[in-house]
Formats: C-alpha cells, sequence, structure tokens
C-alpha cells in the first residue's frame, strides 16, 4: 500500500486518476521500495506534477549526485560521465577530483568575480585535465560551442565537469551537446536545463543557431523558449 504522507498521497491519486488502479498498486510498491517521501524528494515531485499536465511530457532527466557533489553551485549531473555546475571553490576541486572526476572543462573568464584566477593550476596539480573556452555572456558563437563538443568527443571516456559562474552557460551547452551529440529529446534536455534558468534573448538564439545547422528543431511539445520578463 501506499505510503500515508501527503506527497505520497498526490503522487497515487494521481496515478490513480491517470493510469488506473492496476497501475496505481505498482507504481506504489515501486514507491515504497524505491522512494524516500520523508523529505520533498525532487524525482516523485516531478512525476506526480508530469502525470498532473503542469510538467511537460519529458521530466528532468538529471540524477542525483553524491552529497558532496551537491554543495557545488547548481551541480547538475547528466550522466557518470557528464555534468555541470557553477564556479566550484578551491576546495570542492578536491571533492571534484576524488569523486572520479579527469577532466574540468571552464566556459568563461578568471576576471569573474567568483571565478579562480590559478584554476588551471589547482585542476592540473589535482590531477585533471584542464580546458578553457572563454565564452562571452553576451555573445556566445556556435565555433564556442563546437571548440566543446570536439572535445568531448575525442576523449569520450572521461569523466568530465562543465562548469561556467552559476551554471546557466554550462547548461546551455550541455543541452547542445546532450541534443546534437548524444541524440537527447529536446524536450528532455531543455527540461534539465530550466531546472537551472530560462535562456534569455541572446542565448535563445544562440540554441536555435547551433540546433539549425544540426538540422533539428527546437520546438516540441512542452518546450516553452518565451524570453523571461526580467531578460
Amino acid at each position: 500500500m501506499c505510503s500515508s504522507d501527503l506527497l505520497s498521497t498526490l503522487f497515487c491519486a494521481t496515478l490513480e486518476l491517470t493510469l488506473g488502479k492496476a497501475l496505481l498498486r505498482l507504481q506504489c510498491q515501486l514507491t515504497s521500495m524505491q522512494w524516500n517521501f520523508r523529505g520533498l524528494d525532487m524525482k516523485a515531485l516531478t512525476l506526480t506534477l508530469m502525470l498532473a499536465g503542469l510538467l511537460p511530457a519529458f521530466a528532468q532527466a538529471v540524477e542525483e549526485p553524491p552529497a558532496p557533489l551537491a554543495e557545488i553551485t547548481n551541480f547538475r549531473q547528466y550522466s557518470d560521465l557528464f555534468s555541470s555546475a557553477g564556479q566550484p571553490t578551491r576546495e570542492q576541486f578536491q571533492t571534484i577530483a576524488d569523486q572520479g572526476f579527469e577532466r574540468v572543462v571552464y566556459i568563461a573568464f578568471t576576471n569573474n568575480q567568483n571565478a579562480l584566477p590559478d584554476e588551471d593550476l589547482v585542476v592540473t596539480g589535482l590531477g585533471m585535465e584542464y580546458m578553457q573556452i572563454p565564452v562571452d555572456f553576451s555573445n556566445p558563437q556556435p565555433y564556442h560551442f563546437y571548440v566543446f563538443a570536439d572535445a568531448m568527443e575525442r576523449a569520450a571516456d572521461q569523466k568530465t565537469l562543465l562548469h561556467c559562474q552559476v551554471n546557466a552557460r554550462a547548461t546551455a551547452f550541455s543541452f547542445l551537446y546532450r541534443v546534437v551529440n548524444e541524440g537527447v529529446p529536446v524536450a528532455e534536455a531543455k527540461a534539465d536545463m530550466n531546472t537551472v534558468w530560462q535562456p534569455n534573448a541572446v542565448w535563445r538564439d544562440f540554441i536555435f543557431a547551433v540546433l539549425e545547422e544540426n538540422n533539428i528543431d527546437p520546438n516540441c511539445e512542452g518546450c516553452d523558449w518565451t524570453i523571461p520578463d526580467s531578460q
């Protein structure tokens, strides 16, 4: 039977309305085995809202990262080999190395307020490879993405952290790499990007340009590319 707490009750009620009682019983059994409802579990909440029609059909695919990595600004884990984040601290780079990362790609400028001017030395000193692609936030260009994508493809088996300052640039690049190079559906990758931000006009146009060059339609069911009012 389903757990009696509020989130579990909402989840099971939604399933009953949407999928029927038979699937409800099966899903609740899986829920009781796999999901912990003592706190706000994002997987359960996401699926509940998706089934209720409040999220697009493709929900977030980001994985739950190990606890030490979750402390890094806007850390997002897409697979065992690829993650993105905002700016790690000097100490957090040690954590990144301890978690098995082999390569760090930085796509911003070292004169940013919270950047580490000696990040290259910090990263390589921990035994990881370091690559920097200085991407102007106000003027990203497709070739910036292709430099990153080419490096990823040349060493596809390296566990890689892509980062900028707050994981805005990096989630946009991650979206494009996953869609263009890994074949992830646009809706799924965009839902993951939207856990950090909704791209402004400059970045939306940049994303659209790269997708067009690769014959990929950015429009999909549930995909909202509306520019936020604040931008």
